[in-house]
């Protein structure tokens, strides 16, 4: 079904079917991007959305959702929110996670077309989900690392850590996975056999981005700490794997001034020099109709890494070298 024929165009509010579902759609000619030309309203927000949803889907399925909220466009103040509003349509499905403090937090899941457009006419404009399924929210399927430049490096350098990266894991037999995050860096993704804990993922992340600082300290650096961080350097954020903490998705769009989208890219494309503007609200679907998900091995059962081998080496330095 084509996004026109679900997000209509010239109208404030809607009811529109996405599959055997009703939806209220509503403020559709609300400015989100005004800066953009022409200006990008809500309603384009959702017709973008329709139109990857194919794609996005299986990668939001059965997971928790952390909502960010802009319900006055990317010039306006946005919020967190974890627990689904009330009241809800009784068919956007929920994850009950508990936390360390006690309390305990019924998220909303993205399970079908409807539940998503639900979710973004909230205002949600990217979608930050639970990196395990809700049948065990402490076993990750992936790890990932989040590169982000320090100030005084720029997207070239990006560019060049992540192919260091790559390699890294390319050593260990690790396939990976890259894609812009649609802000300044890039995403890189590594699927795993379910098994160890969120804290050994992190453990493992950590060590892998301490020993790359390391070998390549000129590059990149793995210092969490701001005020510590060298100018001038990529971080190679492995934290992002601990325990709550969630990234954009695949797809998200970003509160860019060009409405910029965290796309999947090829290894080849980052080594022929892509650019964060490169993908956008307005193009990514197109490359989606031609190309199709490039990040469809991530959600394959076959092709994982079993991250428990090295977990369980006498030495992690050898187990990394």
């Amino acid at each position: 079904m084509k996004s026109a024929a679900i997000v209509p165009n010239g109208v404030v509010d809607a009811q529109v079917k996405a599959g055997a579902r009703t939806v209220q759609l509503t403020n559709l000619p609300k400015v989100f991007w005004p800066k953009a030309k022409p200006p990008i309203t809500k309603g384009d927000l959702l017709r973008y959305y329709a139109d990857v949803s194919g794609v996005l889907l299986p990668h939001l399925h059965d997971r928790a959702m952390v909502m960010k909220r802009y319900p006055n466009g990317i010039s306006k103040p946005f919020f967190f929110m974890k627990r689904i509003p009330q009241p809800h349509p009784p068919w956007v499905q929920t994850c009950r996670i508990t936390h360390s403090s006690g309390n305990v937090i019924d998220f909303p899941m993205i399970q079908d077309l409807a539940a998503l457009l639900w979710v973004i006419n909230l205002g949600c404009i990217d979608l930050n989900q639970w990196y395990a399924t809700c049948d065990d929210v402490d076993r990750p399927d992936y790890l990932h690392f989040d590169l982000d430049p320090v100030p005084g490096a720029d997207f070239d350098d990006v560019r060049e850590t992540a192919l260091v990266v790559r390699d890294a894991l390319e050593r260990l037999d690790m396939p990976c996975f890259a894609k812009t995050t649609g802000s300044r860096g890039i995403h890189i993704y590594v699927p795993i056999v379910r098994g160890p804990v969120q804290k050994e993922v992190w453990t493992f992340a950590k060590a892998l981005a301490l020993s790359l600082a390391k070998a390549n300290p000129e590059l990149i650096t793995g210092e969490y700490r701001v005020s510590k961080r060298p100018r001038g350097r990529v971080l190679v954020d492995y934290n992002q794997n601990a325990w709550g903490r969630t990234l954009a998705s695949i797809y998200s769009v970003r509160p860019t001034p060009d409405a910029t989208v965290s796309t999947p890219v090829h290894w080849r494309e980052i080594e022929q020099g892509i650019d964060i503007a490169d993908f956008t609200i307005k193009n990514v679907p197109a490359r989606v109709r031609k190309l199709g998900d490039l990040w469809k091995p991530l959600l394959a059962r076959t092709g994982r890494v079993n991250l428990g081998r090295f977990l369980k080496a006498t030495s992690r330095a050898s187990a990394l070298s």
